[in-house]
């Protein structure tokens, strides 16, 4: 290789570098700026940068693998949509439809086109969980997507920087916390405008007038790196199977994974059929976590983009998680955080002593709907929370205490929880003894109490999963402990679904710890006696 083509690659690889931080930008923007404590707090978000065909260059730290990897397809639905003659500088688009955006009708995808000189060269899109679209609000009990709330086809959002004001009275008109929610879609459009402004900064700084070049450079290095991951996996099918809580029966996950010489492909077939009830998964979700899943473990250090992605293919017939619309998908994030753990569990007899045991996996999400008892006076507010339970054991060392795994998202501050509505949280810590034993520990679950504040009552939708079921060990190692959902006085409730709690009494919550890794018999006396003394385990 000559000096001038050395100085070529590095110049490329700086420039690659220089991008991510672009969209890492352009995801703090919508951080900082967003209304629902679910994105300020959580992270619940994605951004990233595409070429001007729709293919996904590079993707920001910040945000869920859902997120990030629905929206590497979902780009691709807008450029069908809208004509290339129909595009103009200032525009921006949006959609929150399930089977074209990440999933579910509260995640709203912003698209929007980036011009330098006049000529489109690339896209920036954003995605972020607001707090209602509308409906029957976030839970199960929707029958159709058209009971969940309101519908978004792909459409202008803004022309030439003018926002379509139809648009924002209709979206008011139809939720909850009107201001909130218009206020995130504000948040995502200016999102796309940072990285669009940091990126024409960037491309006139370095004498580029289009990502062309770059984009060429990224995506080449990176196929060719997943082609040498790929040259020591074994080659053949394998297959899990996984039985979750349901709704009101219990729900059976399949799938089987063939290796081959450039492709992993993902089949989702003997699943079990649609629920009628919100918790069916549409494929672009499923999708996002199978590849997400195989990536972590074979090529967890290759940069997530197009060419990556390419790697990995996934098929399913029509089922719980492949749901066809109009199937009410809300609850979509339960099943489809418990893929990684099913695709995993199918991996592992491929390539044994890799892989993690089974995590708590679905986020143990509230939402709170929240009001003064009759006769007082107080705030009506809808609160979010988002809770993790344990993380599986890894084959060589504890499984992480309450970690969003595979979401990734951030546990909200109590305080923030608080201030968003008339609630208290009376205690949040570590569940003792939940995490399954083993020769490496699986991650504990929390305790989370909470009430409603003096003068209010609320009810709560429940998205909750790991309670008839639980975490599966791995390699020996023991089940995580399940979840459970009551108030103080005892009362049992159900894991799934709108239930109400009176003033004066407490929601209590234990969720589940993740399971466990090889025989307990080989655990380290010194790690025991850690433990113990830690208060993780009472025995």
């Amino acid at each position: 290789m000559s000096n001038d083509s050395n100085i070529e690659e590095i110049r490329m690889q700086v420039m690659w570098n220089r991008l991510l931080s672009v969209v890492e930008e352009q995801a703090l923007t919508l951080l900082r700026t967003a209304f629902s404590t679910s994105v300020r707090e959580a992270g619940d978000l994605s951004a990233g940068v595409y070429d001007a065909e729709g293919r996904m260059l590079a993707q920001a730290v910040t945000g869920t693998p859902g997120h990030v990897n629905t929206m590497a397809i979902a780009v691709t639905h807008f450029i069908n949509e809208l004509p290339r003659e129909e595009m103009s500088e200032g525009d921006t688009y949006v959609t929150n439809d399930p089977w074209k955006g990440t999933g579910h009708l509260h995640d709203i995808t912003v698209v929007s086109p980036s011009f330098k000189n006049g000529e489109l060269i690339g896209f920036f899109a954003c995605t972020a969980h607001v707090v209602d679209i509308g409906g029957l609000g976030f839970g199960a009990e929707g029958k159709s997507v058209y009971e969940e709330g309101l519908q978004i086809p792909i459409m202008k959002f803004a022309e030439r920087g003018e926002v379509n004001k139809d648009l924002i009275k209709i979206i008011r008109t139809n939720v909850r916390e009107p201001d909130l929610v218009i206020g995130d879609f504000y948040s995502l459009a200016a999102c796309n405008d940072v990285g669009h402004n940091r990126l024409i900064g960037m491309l006139n700084e370095v004498g580029l007038d289009d990502l062309e070049k770059l984009g060429d450079f990224i995506l080449s290095r990176t196929h060719a790196a997943m082609v040498e991951c790929f040259s020591s996996l074994p080659k053949g099918t394998w297959g899990n199977e996984m039985m979750t809580d349901g709704f009101d029966e219990a729900i059976k996950v399949a799938a089987s994974v063939t290796i081959a010489e450039e492709n992993i492909h993902v089949d989702f077939a003997g699943s079990s059929p649609m629920s009628r009830w919100g918790i069916n998964v549409p494929l672009i979700y499923s999708n996002a976590y199978a590849c997400y899943a195989i990536k972590c473990i074979v090529a967890p250090d290759i940069p997530n983009n197009a060419a990556s992605l390419a790697m990995f293919t996934v098929s399913s017939p029509t089922n719980i998680l492949n749901a066809e619309r109009p199937a009410s998908v809300s609850l979509r994030h339960v099943l489809g955080h418990m893929v990684p753990d099913l695709v995993l569990g199918a991996l592992d007899k491929a390539i044994p002593g890799q892989v993690p045991a089974e995590s708590a996996a679905a986020l143990w999400n509230l939402h709170i709907s929240a009001k003064p008892i009759e006769g007082k006076k107080g705030r009506l507010a809808e609160v979010l929370m988002f809770n993790s339970g344990g993380m599986g054991a890894r084959p060589a060392i504890d499984g992480l205490s309450a970690t969003a795994f595979p979401s990734g998202v951030h546990t909200m501050p109590v305080e923030a929880t608080e201030h968003a509505g008339p609630i208290v949280v009376w205690r949040k810590e570590l569940r003792p003894d939940s995490g399954g034993n083993g020769e490496f520990r699986g991650g504990l679950g929390q305790i989370i109490e909470i009430a409603p504040a003096d003068g209010h009552e609320f009810r709560f939708s429940a998205m909750f999963d790991r309670v008839a079921t639980h975490p599966r060990g791995r390699a020996g190692g023991e089940a995580g402990q399940s979840g459970t959902v009551e108030l103080d006085d005892g009362s049992k409730l159900r894991a799934k679904g709108w239930q109400n709690v009176p003033t004066g009494r407490r929601l209590i919550l234990n969720l589940p710890g993740g399971a466990g890794y090889g025989n307990a018999e080989n655990r380290r006396e010194e790690s025991v006696a850690e433990d113990i003394k830690k208060g993780y385990v009472t025995r």
